[in-house]
Order: C-alpha cells, then sequence, then structure tokens
C-alpha cells in the first residue's frame, strides 16, 4: 500500500513547530496511514528577530509570506500559521483550509512574582513591541514605559530573568503550548482586546488541491472559524491598513449565537463596543461595532501610534 504523502510547512521557532505537533497529531488521528514531512522555512519575520524596531501587529504577513509562496511552488501541501499572523485577505491561489479549535486568545503580563499591572512601580519597563499592546495599556497606566522587546517566548523571559524588563505582554496561548509556567495575571479583554485570532491556528492549502483539502477537512471547527472571521472583518474595516491600535474578541454561545466584543486606543481612552449576533452571519455581526470604532479614528494621533519607541 503507497501511503499518501503530506508535505507541512512551518516556521522554525519552538512555538511554530509545537503548533505544527499539534495539527500533525490531529491529522494522523484521522488517517494514521498519513507519511508526514516537515519543511520548515524561514520567514522575514523571524530574519528580524533581533531587531529593535516595532514589531509586527496583525495582518503583516512577514511571518507567512515565505511559507505561502513555497506552497504556490508546489514544495509544501500545507502550511501552519498562528492565525494572527496571517493577512485578512488570502491570496486569491490559497485557502483557510482549516480553523480547529482555539486555545486561550487573550495576553497576559508577565512578572518575576506575577504582580499585577496597577502594582507595577512608576517608570516599570514593560516589554512589548506590539503597538496595540502598549497603546491599550497606557491609557491605564502612562507611567509606565513601553520598551521594544523581539525573539521568541524563551528568549523573552530570560531577558526578565535578566533585568531588562519589570514585565512582559504575552499570549496565554503561548505560554500554555510550551508548557511554560512563568507567573502571571491575565488581561481581560475589556483592558486589552486581544489580537483578530489570537489563540488559534490556521491549516493552509492550495484552493483546487482537493485531495488535501479532504485530509484537512476533519480538523475544522466551525464555531471558532466564525468567531475569528468576526474578529477579522471588524479589524479590516475599522483599520483600513493604517495599522490601527484595535482588537477584537469573538465569543460562540451555546444557543448559536456570537457575541463580539471591539475596541480602539485613542488619546481619549478606549473606545468599547459590543454586538450579539448569529454565528452563521460572523461579518454581518462586526460591522456594528466597527462603525463606532471608525468614527473614533480621528481620535488616534501620532501620540497614540508612537507608544513602543
Amino acid at each position: 500500500m503507497v501511503r499518501r504523502v503530506v508535505r507541512v510547512g512551518a516556521r522554525s521557532s519552538a512555538l511554530a513547530q509545537v503548533q505544527t505537533d499539534m495539527i500533525v497529531a490531529a491529522l494522523l488521528q484521522v488517517d494514521p496511514d498519513l507519511q508526514i514531512v516537515r519543511v520548515i522555512i524561514s520567514t522575514n519575520g523571524d530574519r528580524t528577530q533581533h531587531s529593535n524596531a516595532p514589531g509586527p501587529d496583525w495582518g503583516t504577513g512577514v511571518f507567512v509570506k515565505e511559507i505561502e509562496a513555497a506552497m504556490l511552488r508546489d514544495e509544501i501541501d500545507l502550511a501552519v500559521h498562528s492565525l494572527k499572523d496571517v493577512p485578512p485577505i488570502v491570496t486569491a491561489e490559497l485557502t483557510l483550509a482549516a480553523i480547529p479549535v482555539r486555545d486561550d486568545p487573550l495576553d497576559v503580563l508577565v512578572t518575576a512574582d506575577g504582580r499585577t499591572l496597577e502594582a507595577l512601580a512608576p517608570g516599570a519597563r514593560i516589554g512589548t513591541s506590539s503597538a496595540r499592546r502598549a497603546a491599550f495599556l497606557l491609557v491605564q497606566r502612562a507611567d509606565r514605559q513601553f520598551v521594544p522587546i523581539r525573539g521568541n517566548v524563551e528568549s523573552r523571559l530570560r531577558k526578565l530573568g535578566a533585568g531588562q524588563y519589570d514585565a512582559l505582554v504575552l499570549a496565554r496561548a503561548a505560554l500554555r503550548r510550551l508548557h511554560i509556567d512563568a507567573p502571571h495575571v491575565v488581561l481581560e479583554p475589556d483592558l486589552l482586546p486581544p489580537a483578530p485570532g489570537q489563540g488559534a491556528l490556521a491549516v493552509q492549502a492550495r484552493a483546487g488541491d482537493r485531495d488535501i483539502l479532504s485530509v484537512v477537512e476533519p480538523l475544522h471547527d466551525p464555531a471558532t472559524a466564525a468567531a475569528v472571521r468576526a474578529e477579522r472583518h471588524l479589524m479590516l474595516l475599522v483599520d483600513g491598513g493604517c495599522r490601527l491600535p484595535v482588537g477584537a474578541l469573538g465569543t460562540p454561545g451555546a444557543d448559536g449565537g456570537l457575541d463580539l466584543l471591539g475596541g480602539l486606543a485613542t488619546d481619549g481612552g478606549v473606545a468599547i463596543d459590543r454586538a450579539h449576533g448569529l454565528l452563521a452571519m460572523p461579518e454581518v455581526l462586526a460591522d456594528q461595532p466597527a462603525s463606532l470604532l471608525r468614527a473614533r479614528r480621528a481620535d488616534v494621533t501620532p501620540a497614540v501610534l508612537e507608544v513602543v519607541v
């Protein structure tokens, strides 16, 4: 019997490989006869991990473009991405074939002793290169310094341990997937709405590759997919390519409904709006909060956008 070979592409970081492990295990559970071949691909985002420049926030594509190019060249069959790294408009020849069940979408504040944002001393150095994270948290604590930090999760934690930073802001899902038990407190979405798709994975394939799409389809979770579609659509409507500090969180309900929270950090504070609608119509649900947040875009000045220097 000839085993079907599936070439899976992903980044080389520890987190990317753990996430690939999760998808590979799920694929083999569906079809144990698959032969999985891993292909490690270096991306522009990986190659600039040691730069002090502000890092990518949402949808810039620096962690996925080279992987997508490899798929278009038929060098890989599938790609495993953190969904928050995937631009809102996917290349026409490719598709997000499966969005598995999501992990925790929220951000956390990591310190040496698990203290809260309020308990940090004035002038405390908080490591983040995300304009979204810095802008929202600056509203809460204007007396803190938000200092760029790059590198993988492990290297960031080493810098925290060495005293280069007093705190870090990280995705809780990353800590969970890496089994890292660092002292932290959860930053609730009213305080810091997550990036669209945070905590979710995306399995990408060529749009016309029916054999591969059939292999991946059992991994898809419709409720998670609807939630992140609403988040990504809200961000697309509000941001419009302006790289604004916007966050969004969709929460599926047991009744077939979907709750959506959207937030925008402005000079005047944090603008938050919520909507509830049908799980089957996530883009329609996003229109209401997006309209309110778009109206506040004029309040986002360079002072807000340049909180990470």
